[in-house]
């Protein structure tokens, strides 16, 4: 009988990984907004998935390291940061921390995670600290996962791992109707996977946020990126399945 391992996009940059009975979750934003951004009416409900044992936070800004998200998890998991942010971090009441730059490996519940570089700003901005910005790579058990985080594509993409991936968790857009330096769009995402040759690639970074009182406006342009990505994929002939996971639903995958 196949072994399945599942994730559940939950929108924006937060994806609840669970692998060999352990639940991994990427830069938690569980609230309905951060600063000038509202979450789009249809996005998932995601107050229910708080219990979690390992936190992977990418980088710094708003919408990828939420304060008030990562107080509201329960079961005190360990959050993994980039270089740069745990003395910050320590100062805001989070203890339970492992600090990476790339390279760097964390082991936890059977879990290890590789930090990897990524192309993309880690300052916080108004007086935040600035801190690398990241990428990692999951394994446990025979499942392999990738977890772009914020970035442009780069050419180490093509040297992650020496293992297969079996899911490569992409950015497509962003939050705006355009997107600034250190983002993938739907082609580039595509070239990324002509690169990184997972078995599966799921789209994420779009239909969760838009500025507020502009939903309905940003409504489709925010909802077309997947499936462009999905397109491009397809036009350049690779043998990687793309899963556009509407936010809240979940997916199995076989390693």
């Amino acid at each position: 009988m196949a072994s399945y391992d599942y994730l559940t996009y939950l929108g924006h940059a937060t994806v609840l990984i669970e692998v060999e009975g352990v639940r991994v979750m990427t830069d938690p934003m569980l609230r309905r907004g951060a600063q000038f951004l509202r979450r789009m009416p249809h996005a998932a409900d995601v107050q229910s998935y708080t219990s979690v044992d390992l936190v992977l936070i990418s980088h710094l800004h708003h919408d990828h390291l939420d304060l008030p998200s990562l107080r509201g998890l329960a079961d005190d998991p360990l959050i993994v940061v980039p270089a740069g942010s745990a003395e910050w971090l320590r100062s805001k009441g989070f203890t339970h921390l492992a600090e990476v730059a790339p390279g760097d490996t964390v082991r936890h519940n059977g879990v290890t995670v590789t930090a990897t570089m990524a192309v993309h700003s880690g300052k916080r901005e108004k007086r935040g600290p600035t801190a690398v910005a990241l990428g990692y790579v999951i394994k446990a058990g025979p499942a392999v996962v990738y977890f772009a985080g914020d970035t442009d594509i780069f050419s180490g993409m093509a040297h992650l791992t020496d293992e297969q991936i079996d899911v490569a968790l992409l950015p497509v857009w962003g939050w705006g109707m355009v997107l600034g330096e250190g983002h993938l769009n739907p082609q580039s995402a595509a070239d990324a996977v002509r690169l990184i040759d997972p078995r599966y690639a799921v789209p994420m970074h779009w239909g969760t946020f838009a500025v507020a009182g502009l939903h309905r406006i940003h409504f489709s342009r925010m909802a077309d990126p997947p499936y462009a990505f999905a397109r491009a994929v397809e036009e350049l002939g690779l043998a990687t399945t793309v899963l556009v996971t509407p936010p809240g639903e979940r997916v199995a995958f076989e390693p």
